[in-house]
């Protein structure tokens, strides 16, 4: 935690030239305390209630109360998981102004708050970051059941790739629209990004073939190759874009669910601009809050700061426009990351 409380300098305010580069950190912890609410989005249509998070720059009373144990938001996922703690402060009052939206999308195992170590680092720069839980975890039909055939299975799947977008859709709406949300803040619909992990990575490279709005696309660990691995959700990809949004994947090289020879695929089959970071030692799950330490593989806090500045960097990049986090892409970013620690791999594909 201490290591993200370096370097609290606002990009946004520093100068031109060398001097911005080297204050320009994307790896330590934003300038701004960070809120947290839960609020409900209702698709009328499918006649469902979606809980979804929401972290946002908090106003400057809370400053270092998202940073302690003691004044951070504790949660429990679902009845007998343990409590779990982030790193933002529940219903703290926002910080006024006009923010980029990025929503987030997450795994098929996972929930609207599996990766706070990412959300909550990205709205400490001044990000507004949602969350919501999709159809397969709310909706009691689309649930696993014990037993279920071969045939019922491959409804349930189905049933489960044919909602993913138009949740991520739904929540862009809901957002847009004000609901529910503060007065005093602003989403700059000009720039709104996506996020995702495994399913939710097919989540976030799926959404830009009917959803032109999104600007920007972070894929971590994504589905969606042409030939899936076995007992992986068969959904897959055609890139069939509204709109070129520049696309940052990062992936695992132990990646023993969804292999790298995939990733390289799919990969090539992204319109450009876009960019591929391979973290070494890294498994699957690497991406989430909760990783199970592994011998050979690299630490939870390696992986997250890794995630944490290149998805930052990127977004900054292309929904900020700043030019201190485009000079970042042209530089050496294995160096960049192994000077932080991290060790990662840039295909030169």
């Amino acid at each position: 935690m201490a290591e993200e409380n370096r370097n609290q300098t606002n990009p946004t305010s520093t100068p031109e030239g060398p001097s911005r580069m080297q204050q320009y950190d994307p790896f330590a912890r934003g300038p701004f305390p960070v809120g947290v609410r839960t609020l409900q989005a209702c698709d009328m249509v499918r006649s469902r209630q979606f809980p979804l998070e929401v972290w946002y720059p908090a106003a400057a009373q809370h400053a270092g109360q998202d940073l302690f144990l003691a004044t951070q938001d504790c949660f429990t996922a679902a009845p007998g998981y343990a409590s779990r703690c982030q790193m933002a402060v529940r219903n703290a009052a926002a910080r006024p102004g006009r923010y980029p939206l990025v929503l987030f999308s997450h795994s098929s195992g996972g929930d609207r708050r599996q990766s706070t170590f990412l959300c909550t680092h990205l709205s400490s720069h001044g990000y507004i970051v949602a969350a919501l839980d999709h159809s397969e975890v709310i909706t009691l039909e689309l649930a696993r059941r014990d037993g279920e055939t071969d045939e019922q299975k491959r409804v349930r799947v189905e049933a489960w790739i044919a909602n993913r977008v138009p949740d991520i859709r739904l929540l862009l709406d809901h957002l847009l629209s004000g609901a529910g949300w503060e007065a005093e803040m602003t989403l700059d619909a000009t720039g709104v990004g996506v996020v995702g992990h495994s399913f939710g990575g097919w989540t976030a490279l799926a959404a830009p073939e009917v959803e032109g709005r999104i600007g920007a696309v972070v894929a971590l660990a994504p589905g969606g190759s042409s030939q899936p691995p076995p007992n992986i959700i068969p959904a897959k990809l055609t890139f069939k874009w509204e709109r070129h949004a520049p696309t940052l994947y990062v992936i695992a090289d132990n990646d023993t669910v969804l292999p790298l020879a995939g990733m390289y695929e799919l990969f090539e089959r992204t319109p450009a601009p876009k960019h591929l970071v391979i973290l070494r030692r890294a498994d699957h799950e690497h991406f989430g809050d909760e990783i199970e330490p592994q011998a050979g593989l690299c630490s939870q806090e390696q992986a997250h700061r890794g995630v944490r500045g290149l998805t930052l960097c990127h977004l900054d990049a292309v929904l900020k426009h700043g030019s201190a986090a485009q000079l970042f892409w042209m530089r050496d970013v294995e160096a960049e990351l192994a000077a932080r620690g991290v060790d990662v791999m840039v295909p030169r594909l």
